[in-house]
């Protein structure tokens, strides 16, 4: 079997890393940096979050992901930009009252969670299949299905790809049901996401149930969390899939060794090398999953 991938790069997430390891981007020139250094490595895809630059918490400030993805653009470096679209549907009860908000909680509605995309317009955007606990917290990840129906539909009149980031088994029943209904351009691109408290275990075992479950014709990347990170990127090369790594899942390249985006990337690469394949381009990407700006 002649294994062509694509490797995306997840270059700082939202999680609170920042203060785990240098590396990670905060800015949007670092960002833009690092997804750079991640394309010159080999990475056909760069997955973008931004930071607020001054607390280097997560933010779904427009203007952030505005300046971010230009940098990006106005290098010489080709590579394909995916926005995340997950911010927006925090919610953690209040102690005094569980039905009110309390700290941490960030909900907003499907239009709102989508404007740095439209103001953007990358080739893709992630779409958060489905609700999640996402801790050992009080605190849920919410995607509702008219939500999802909504993004899915306002991101097919754009142009830009959903990324079907699926969690668990009753995501990918639900991604179907999008594509089914003709929300979801052919062919659709899924993200097995793996690893996550309290989602779907990293395992091989688990990444292959879920590839089964899949719609004929669907591309698919998986990844995993912290030291699987790179186990995962292998067992999605043998299944057939395409691999992400970066420093939004793992900040590690060896045992107590912090990790650069570029270094991730690399590994991977030779990962899929040895395998006897190849890290496919960013204008090659382009074309298995049929982006604007496909040759045709």
């Amino acid at each position: 079997m002649k294994f062509e991938t694509i490797v995306t790069c997840a270059v700082t997430g939202a999680g609170d890393t920042t203060g785990k390891s240098p590396h990670v981007p905060v800015t949007p020139r670092q960002i833009a940096d690092a997804a750079i250094e991640a394309a010159k490595a080999g990475a056909a895809i760069a997955h973008l979050h931004v930071r607020d630059p001054e607390t280097g918490q997560g933010s779904r400030d427009v203007a952030l992901f505005k300046e971010a993805v230009d940098l990006v653009r106005a290098s010489d470096t080709d590579v394909v930009i995916n926005l995340t679209a997950g911010m927006g549907g925090d919610w953690a009860p209040s102690a005094d009252d569980p039905a009110m908000p309390g700290p941490g909680t960030d909900m907003i509605g499907p239009d709102a969670r989508l404007a740095h995309v439209r103001e953007c317009m990358p080739e893709i955007c992630s779409l958060d299949c489905g609700t999640l606990n996402f801790s050992d917290t009080d605190s849920i990840y919410i995607s509702t299905p008219p939500t999802l129906r909504r993004m899915a539909k306002l991101v097919q009149e754009w142009g830009v790809k959903p990324e079907l980031e699926v969690f668990e088994l009753g995501h990918i029943r639900f991604a179907k049901a999008m594509v089914e209904e003709g929300l979801i351009d052919a062919p659709p691109m899924f993200q097995l996401c793996l690893g996550i408290p309290w989602g779907a275990d990293q395992t091989v075992e688990t990444m292959a149930a879920m590839k089964a479950q899949l719609p004929d014709g669907a591309s698919w990347a998986s990844f995993g969390v912290s030291r699987m990170q790179m186990p995962m990127a292998a067992a999605a090369v043998a299944l057939g899939g395409n691999v992400r790594v970066g420093l939004e899942d793992n900040i590690y390249l060896d045992r107590g060794v912090l990790a650069t985006n570029g270094q991730l990337v690399t590994r991977a690469v030779e990962i899929i090398e040895r395998m006897g394949g190849r890290a496919l381009s960013p204008q090659e990407a382009r074309n298995r999953l049929n982006l604007r700006g496909a040759d045709t």
